[in-house]
C-alpha cells in the first residue's frame, strides 16, 4: 500500500512540474504578474465609475448655501454705500438645480465612456499580444538550449564509448598513440562545449523567470511547447485592425457631441430658506424662488466648423494609417508563410543528411573494432553529424519562432 501511495505522489509531483514548466504557466503568470496590464484593468474600473458619475450628475442636484455679511459704516460716512451692501446680508437656502437633457444627447455621453473603456480594452489585449510572443520567444529559446544541451549530452555518451574501446585498440597497438589522441581531444571539446551549452540553457531559463514575474533561480526543465499554426482568423477579426474600428466610432462620436453643444440648453432651479438684510422685519425673511434658464447658442466665430474639420483630419489619418497597416499585414503574414515553408523543405533535407551520416557512425563503430578504419574519418564522420543535428535544433526553433510570429499578427 505504501509503494502505491509512494508512486501516486510521484505522479502528482510530476504532472505538476510538468504543469509548471509548460509554456502556458509562463504565458499565465506574465499576464498576473504584468503591472502594464494591472494599471488598464483598473482603468477600464475606473472608466465604468467615470460613467456611473455622469448619470449621477445629471439627476437633480441639491446644495445647502449659507453666508453672511457685515459691511459696516464708519464715522464720517467710511465705508460702503449701505445702498448696495445693506449693511448685512445673511443667506441660508437650500436650492435644487436640475439641467434637461434629450436622450441621445446622453447616450452620446455615455458612448464617449463606453469607447474609452473600449480603447483600454484594444490597448489591453495589443498589450497581451505582445506579452504572450515576447515570453513565447524566450520560451522557445530556452527549449532550443535544452535540445542542444541534450544533443552535446548524447554526443558526449557516444564519445566516451568510443574512448573505451579505442584505448584498448591502441594499447593492443592496432592505432597509433597520435591518433588516439587526436580523438581524446575531441572529446575533451566536446566536455567543453556540453558546459557551455548548459550554461547558456541556465541563463536562458532565469531570463524566462525574469520576464514573467517569477522570484525563482532554481534551474529545472521545460516541456516541449504546444505552438500549432492557428488558423488564419482574418484581418477584418484581428486585435490591430479593430483599433482603427474603435478610432472610427470615437471620431463619429465626436461629432455627435459637437452637435449636441450648439443645440439649446434648458435648466430649471429652486430654492427655499432664509434670505435676508436685517433691515425691515427680518423674521419675515422666509421664503422661496424657482425659475428656468434657457441657452440658444447664435454665433461663436466658425467654431463649430473648424471643429469638424479637425475631426476630418483625423479621420484622413486614421484612414491612411488602416490602409497601411492592411498592405503591411499582407505582405507580412505572406512573407512569414514562404519562409515556413522554406524551413519545412530545408528540415527535410537535413534530416535525410542526420540519417545518411548517423548509418555511417553506426558502421564504422563496427570498423573501429577490427581497426579497418582510421580514427580521423570517424572523428570526421561526427563533427559532421554534430554540425547537421545542430543546424536541425537551430531550424526547428526557428520556425517555432515563425510560427508564434504568424499566431501573433493572426489572433
Amino acid at each position: 500500500m505504501r509503494k502505491i501511495l509512494f508512486i501516486f505522489c510521484l505522479l502528482i509531483t510530476f504532472a505538476a512540474t510538468a504543469q509548471r514548466n509548460s509554456l502556458s504557466y509562463y504565458i499565465n503568470a506574465a499576464k498576473a504578474n504584468s503591472p502594464l496590464l494591472r494599471d488598464y484593468r483598473n482603468q477600464i474600473l475606473s472608466a465604468r465609475l467615470d460613467s456611473q458619475i455622469l448619470r449621477a450628475s445629471l439627476k437633480t442636484q441639491v446644495n445647502f448655501i449659507g453666508s453672511a455679511t457685515y459691511a459696516p459704516v464708519f464715522a464720517n460716512g467710511w465705508g460702503y454705500d449701505p445702498a448696495l451692501s445693506n449693511i448685512w446680508n445673511i443667506t441660508a437656502i437650500v436650492q435644487a438645480t436640475h439641467n434637461f437633457i434629450t436622450k441621445n444627447n446622453l447616450a452620446a455621453q455615455v458612448s464617449t465612456l463606453a469607447l474609452q473603456a473600449r480603447g483600454l480594452q484594444d490597448t489591453i489585449r495589443l498589450s497581451e499580444q505582445d506579452l504572450v510572443k515576447t515570453i513565447t520567444d524566450q520560451y522557445i529559446t530556452a527549449y532550443g538550449d535544452q535540445l542542444t544541451m541534450d544533443f552535446n549530452r548524447e554526443v558526449l555518451d557516444l564519445l566516451k564509448r568510443e574512448d573505451v574501446i579505442l584505448k584498448r585498440l591502441t594499447q593492443a597497438s592496432i592505432y597509433k598513440q597520435a591518433d588516439y589522441l587526436a580523438f581524446y581531444v575531441t572529446l575533451q571539446q566536446e566536455e567543453l562545449t556540453m558546459m557551455q551549452s548548459r550554461i547558456q540553457y541556465d541563463a536562458d531559463y532565469l531570463t524566462l523567470n525574469y520576464l514573467a514575474g517569477i522570484n525563482d533561480t532554481t534551474i529545472e526543465r521545460v516541456s516541449k511547447p504546444d505552438i500549432t499554426d492557428s488558423i488564419r482568423t482574418g484581418l477584418y477579426e484581428s486585435v490591430f485592425f479593430q483599433r482603427y474600428v474603435t478610432d472610427s466610432l470615437r471620431l463619429a462620436n465626436q461629432k455627435a457631441l459637437i452637435d449636441f453643444q450648439y443645440k439649446p440648453k434648458i435648466g430649471a432651479y429652486a430654492d427655499a430658506g432664509y434670505m435676508s438684510s436685517l433691515a425691515d422685519q427680518p423674521y419675515k425673511n422666509f421664503g422661496m424662488s424657482m425659475g428656468i434658464s434657457l441657452n440658444i447658442p447664435l454665433y461663436d466665430g466658425h467654431q463649430k466648423q473648424f471643429k469638424y474639420d479637425q475631426l476630418a483630419l483625423k479621420e484622413n489619418t486614421r484612414a491612411g494609417n488602416r490602409d497601411f497597416f492592411i498592405n503591411q499585414y499582407r505582405q507580412q503574414i505572406d512573407m512569414l508563410r514562404l519562409q515556413l515553408n522554406a524551413m519545412d523543405a530545408f528540415e527535410s533535407k537535413i534530416q535525410q543528411q542526420i540519417n545518411a551520416v548517423h548509418t555511417l557512425i553506426e558502421a564504422n563503430e563496427r570498423l573501429l573494432e577490427t581497426g579497418d578504419i582510421k580514427i580521423t574519418d570517424q572523428v570526421l564522420a561526427i563533427n559532421n553529424y554534430l554540425s547537421a543535428r545542430n543546424l536541425l535544433n537551430q531550424n526547428f526553433v526557428s520556425r517555432l519562432k515563425l510560427v508564434s510570429q504568424i499566431n501573433y499578427w493572426n489572433r
